[in-house]
């Protein structure tokens, strides 16, 4: 009896997968979970998922089978089971999740570019022929596609001897080859070249420091670190010493000691000692006690605690018991690279038994940590992406920052919500979920008051200190006043001059980077716009250039205006780029930097900048939201939030939602060590319920005003949401489009549907769009029609003649 396997492919399809036949060359191989090189179309060759081995036949003549690419499964059944729920939840396709799921080295496509591994070198005398002739073409061309490799081979399968080559670590893929992710580099002390060469030369330097006794102290504490340690930390130092860094400068002026950058590996073996674990405080242990009856009853628990109240001692201790007793845990982070602290703390707590996952790791690193995970690693670190490795034995699954949007994919499919994801991959493993959050979002706070999840609370800081006090700043009375010094108001000048005074670090938060947002025409109110998208540019002073930040366009600045021939071209607005810059002009003596995507874009310049604030070689840091994640620096005093407005003020059922959690998440910042921080907020509306709610840390009152709000006006947590994009290059076409799909869509949901409209931004990267919105009852078998509905829809509609070319983009839960 012939044999079939469904295969899924890594295609947005309409089928979630496809039937090929079976040849009896591989029957011996085949089984759910390996991949396979099957023909799509006319010649494409593809990197298939077997989903299900079968001797049903289909109604339509199939493909054979051309190769099988493993010999042991490369997917286990509970990630195809949570491939299942992602596809039929977020109304995507199998062979989107598959694209997001699987590491690129398990895609391989026709296109697939393949690049040489220069580490590598030129010894392939182990190599069989093929692998041989493929290496040295790479030694010649350094790059070729598969499609390239089938024509020098004169063969139609060349995936086995691809892969076999990536394996080998010969070659890599196009798409793996992103940054590396950087190692943290941290500033140590060393004897000077000529004293670590000829030791027996320090007897004449204690000679000559002898009657120093500051210096002395500092010789002393360096030779017992450098006994102890593998290097000797520049701050560990300071500490033993009890001196201050200029009795330290001193040595190195001297040429007794230097100053060095020491990498510290994030991904490789733990180098240093492993840390002790701090002992629990009442509070935590209430918490603690807390979870773990919520975990007697229900799968998923909350823990609400305050910025600084030591949560993070609170997912150790449960880590810690499920590590003893052999299981795994996942740890979920919104962003891994903006959070290289907790992975620090962590690592010093566990050590090797931790592995860190995201996009931005190489392919072999992947491939590690997707190996390891199956092994049995103890402890996964990851952003959303962790989601999908393969693991052994999952017994709890810790979000951190469960608020955070980053959590929710956006684009391309599948645009899933990483904590409710998580939720479902739990429950497959029979795993625990453990939320944290200083903030909760209002759909998971409303599930704890629904008794679906549990709750634990910390409403102390840790260490008994007081959170920081809050004020506000009216800047309409500091206009009317002439009280402003460029985009700062005289009261939060002063902190931050009163803040440097105290030898304490500042951190000031503007939620837009650039320098201005807007250049426009005084006389007939022109604007520089976007080519491709229907925005204003924003100009960004360090390269002179008017830049689109959705596409990524770029020109020159104009002179004149090219409306009205106008010379009078002004700068609108403030973003962090012009905050650093006139800062340095009112505090000339303050080291000041800045922290936004064009200064902390890639890894290093992130650890680099970090690096410098913890080690206090930065006074004042500017910054975006990027600076409310995971920071917890001791010597911050003080925190300024710029523009409040632009948060609450900004046309989104979220906005007052996302406006607290920032706020409330940057001011959590100040005094997190020593002593009580002070937060100030400037405000055009001084009196907006959030920023009151914000003033007086009425959480309670703001969740309870927010939920009120949302049951009247019919938004999540008591409705459900499903938003449509549809997009085209021609206005005409997509207006047409979404018209059709709204009325076919109402006639069976009636009121529901809200729309078309046109989007905030009418226009991006050449598309325009038109958006459409449904509301929908908490209704399990209404939401089952609804998304059935959508995808027969969608095909009607982009089946009409006209309408190919329109591409729908569902987003079910969107934030």
């Amino acid at each position: 009896m012939p044999t079939y396997a469904d295969i899924i492919l890594p295609l947005a399809l309409p089928k979630r997968s496809y039937t090929y036949s079976v040849p009896e060359s591989a029957l011996s191989l085949i089984q759910v979970g390996v991949r396979v090189e099957v023909q799509f179309g006319k010649s494409k060759l593809y990197s298939g998922l077997v989903e299900k081995v079968h001797n049903t036949a289909p109604e339509y003549p199939v493909k054979p089978i051309v190769s099988v690419l493993d010999e042991v499964t490369v997917v286990t059944p509970q990630q195809l089971q949570l491939w299942n729920w992602i596809s039929e939840y977020y109304c995507c396709t199998m062979g989107e999740v598959m694209t997001a799921a699987l590491p690129g080295h398990l895609k391989l496509s026709s296109e697939t570019k393949l690049v040489r591994n220069e580490q590598y070198g030129d010894n392939f005398s182990t190599f069989d022929d093929d692998e041989y002739l493929l290496a040295e073409a790479l030694l010649i061309q350094q790059e070729i596609t598969v499609e390239d490799a089938r024509k020098i081979l004169n063969k139609k399968t060349v995936f086995p001897v691809v892969q076999r080559l990536l394996n080998k670590g010969v070659v890599f893929i196009r798409e793996d080859l992103q940054e590396k992710f950087q190692s943290k580099k941290t500033s140590a002390v060393r004897l000077a070249a000529h004293l670590r060469n000829h030791p027996d030369a320090l007897k004449a330097v204690f000679e000559e420091v002898q009657s120093k006794e500051r210096q002395l102290e500092v010789l002393m504490a360096f030779l017992v670190l450098d006994k102890q340690k593998p290097f000797v930390r520049k701050s560990e130092l300071l500490h033993k010493a009890d001196v201050t860094e200029a009795t330290l400068k001193t040595l190195v002026k001297k040429n007794i000691l230097e100053l060095y950058d020491k990498e510290v590996s994030r991904l490789g073996g733990y180098e240093d000692e492993l840390a002790e674990l701090d002992t629990l405080t009442a509070d935590q242990e209430k918490a603690l006690a807390e979870i773990r009856k919520s975990f007697s009853e229900q799968d998923v628990t909350l823990l609400y605690g305050v910025t600084g109240s030591g949560k993070t001692r609170v997912y150790v201790e449960l880590m810690r018991e499920i590590i003893q007793n052999g299981g795994q845990v996942l740890y979920l982070l919104p962003e891994i690279a903006l959070t290289t602290q907790i992975i620090q703390r962590l690592q010093k707590l566990f050590g090797a038994e931790i592995a860190v996952y995201h996009s931005k790791i190489n392919n072999n690193e992947r491939v590690e940590v997707w190996k390891s995970a199956y092994a049995g690693k103890s402890v996964i670190l990851a952003a959303r992406s962790g989601l999908f490795l393969p693991f052994k034995n999952l017994k709890l699954v810790v979000v951190d920052e469960e608020h955070d949007p980053s959590f929710k994919q956006y684009d391309p499919a599948p645009r899933y919500h990483a904590r409710d994801t998580a939720v479902f991959l739990a429950k497959i493993y029979g795993a625990k979920v453990l939320l944290g959050t200083a903030t909760p979002s209002l759909e998971t706070w409303h599930n704890t008051q629904a008794g679906k999840f549990g709750l634990a609370t910390m409403k102390a800081r840790f260490g008994g200190l007081e959170l920081p006090t809050i004020s506000v700043v009216d800047l309409r009375q500091q206009l009317k006043t002439r009280q402003m010094q460029s985009v700062f108001s005289t009261p939060l000048m002063e902190k931050l001059q009163e803040t440097l005074a105290n030898n304490e670090q500042a951190i000031l938060f503007q939620n837009r980077r650039g320098y201005a947002p807007m250049l426009a025409c005084e006389v007939c109110n022109w604007n520089a716009m976007c080519k491709h998208c229907d925005v204003s540019l924003t100009f960004h002073k360090q390269t002179n250039r008017l830049r689109c930040h959705y596409c990524g366009y770029t020109e020159n600045p104009v002179v004149v205006c090219p409306a009205c021939g106008s010379g009078k071209i002004t700068l609108k607005g403030f973003g962090t780029e012009k905050i650093e810059d006139e800062l340095k002009i009112f505090l000339p003596n303050a080291r000041i930097a800045r922290m936004d995507m064009d200064t902390a874009g890639t890894k290093s310049n992130l650890v680099a900048l970090l690096n410098d604030f913890e080690e206090r070689r930065i006074d004042i840091l500017v910054g975006t939201q990027m600076v409310t994640k995971g920071l917890d620096f001791e010597n911050v005093g003080f925190v300024g939030v710029l523009g409040a407005d632009a948060l609450t003020k900004f046309p989104d059922f979220r906005a007052g939602e996302r406006a607290f959690q920032l706020m409330t998440q940057v001011a959590g910042r100040a005094g997190r060590k020593n002593k009580q921080g002070q937060v100030m907020i400037q405000a055009f509306d001084p009196q907006h319920p959030v920023v009151q709610e914000v003033l007086q840390n009425n959480f309670e009152g703001f969740i309870n005003r927010e939920l009120l709000e949302r049951k009247e006006f019919k938004y999540p947590p008591f409705y459900r949401l499903i938003h449509l994009e549809l997009r085209h290059k021609n206005p005409q076409t997509v207006n047409a489009a979404a018209a059709l799909f709204a009325k076919l869509l109402r006639e069976k949901l009636g009121e529901r549907v809200l729309g078309p409209v046109i989007p905030n931004i009418a226009k991006i990267r050449g598309y325009f769009g038109q958006d459409i919105m449904l509301k929908l009852e908490k209704s399990a078998p209404l939401l089952g029609h609804t998304k059935a509905l959508l995808k027969h829809t969608s095909e009607i509609v982009t089946g009409k003649p006209g309408f190919s070319q329109v591409i729908v983009s569902i987003d079910v839960d969107p934030i």
